[in-house]
């Protein structure tokens, strides 16, 4: 081989290996965060400031005991449609089984599409193969968000309520008679005031927090969640060093409401969403209290740590492009938790 032609293959190869021109950088960074902010601006809604802003729910009606509901209660009447991966969805699973309303609420479950552009039925019903048309059969022209959990009407065919927060509260109190653990009251009347005040805290800063924080569009928004987000886990890991629950001694709605959250925090929200100051296990309070709410009776088998993973990471291509699947962290929630400990050890039931 010659000189030139070995100086040539050099200067091939120093040239592959250097990076892309500065103005190549700049027209790439320009046009994927005018590319990224479009997208978000779909996924995620925000307000001037880059923050995160949730829509409310529209489907808002109750089942009721009431005289002249128009939805009683009734077993085999009501389905649920949730998406393993979805905390909000997630919350209905948990009560159903602390409740033991599996044989009179059935379930249905549906897969997020990033290429349909939302859930697809894993098993078609009434001739839907989408929770839009599902949306669709309830209410006819309906064009909002087609959003899990829904609590369905097979005697109407429509939506009683895609509302999570108010869903379980129904199920806590409006089928007891079906129930196979009817005096397990998750939202008693002596607790609700301070039940109350922990689901507001945690919904804005915790529940949500995560969410403003991974779809931050602007730094202060994503710095303001953030601090919002590890300030309220500070206090509840304070506040859980005398209570083996939130409220005392007993599980709450408002523990199915953080714990849904703490499942996938240090799988998905503490790298996918930025999340990272600290991981759930690292708290010395907090870490336990998950491990013990997922130790409770049916508690475990409602969860789906590799869907999480796969619908977060596989299908929000906002936050990664690549779509690549990390194979961890390892997270252990069988694990000794100790919590028996903690305050009183009365619970309800066989708690």
């Amino acid at each position: 081989m010659s000189s030139t032609q070995d100086e040539n293959k050099k200067a091939i190869a120093t040239k592959r290996g250097k990076l892309p021109s500065k103005w190549i950088v700049w027209l790439g960074k320009f046009v994927w965060t005018n590319l990224w902010h479009m997208m978000m601006s779909k996924l995620a809604p925000r307000d001037r400031s880059g923050a995160y802003i949730r829509p409310n729910s529209e489907f808002r009606n109750f089942v009721s005991l009431a005289q002249g509901s128009s939805y009683p209660p009734a077993i085999g009447r009501y389905q649920l449609y949730v998406g393993m991966s979805c905390p909000w969805a997630h919350r209905t699973l948990v009560v159903r089984a602390l409740k033991g309303l599996e044989d009179a609420i059935s379930v249905s479950t549906v897969s997020p599409s990033p290429l349909e552009g939302g859930w697809i039925l894993d098993k078609e019903e009434n001739g839907c193969r989408t929770l839009a048309q599902v949306y669709q059969l309830a209410q006819p022209g309906y064009a909002g968000r087609s959003t899990v959990p829904v609590l369905w009407d097979k005697n109407t065919k429509t939506i009683v309520n895609n509302e999570s927060s108010e869903i379980i509260a129904m199920l806590n109190s409006q089928f007891n008679q079906f129930a196979k653990h009817p005096t397990r009251d998750l939202y008693p009347e002596q607790l609700r005031e301070k039940i109350d005040w922990w689901n507001e805290k945690i919904y804005h800063a915790v529940n949500n927090g995560v969410y403003r924080c991974g779809f931050a569009q602007t730094q202060e928004a994503y710095e303001q969640a953030c601090n919002e987000l590890f300030a309220t886990l500070n206090e509840i890991d304070t506040a859980l060093d005398s209570n083996r629950y939130l409220c005392g001694e007993s599980v709450s709605l408002a523990d199915v409401r953080l714990f849904t959250t703490l499942f996938r925090f240090d799988v998905v929200y503490h790298g996918l969403f930025k999340c990272n100051r600290r991981r759930i296990q690292d708290y010395p309070n907090l870490g336990p209290y998950l491990r013990d709410l997922y130790q409770l009776p049916g508690v475990a088998e409602t969860c789906d740590i590799e869907a999480v993973k796969q619908d977060y990471y596989g299908n929000l291509f906002p936050l990664n492009p690549g779509g690549i699947i990390p194979c961890g962290p390892e997270v252990s929630l069988l694990e000794p938790h100790s919590r028996k400990k903690v305050g009183h050890t009365k619970m309800i039931g066989n708690w």
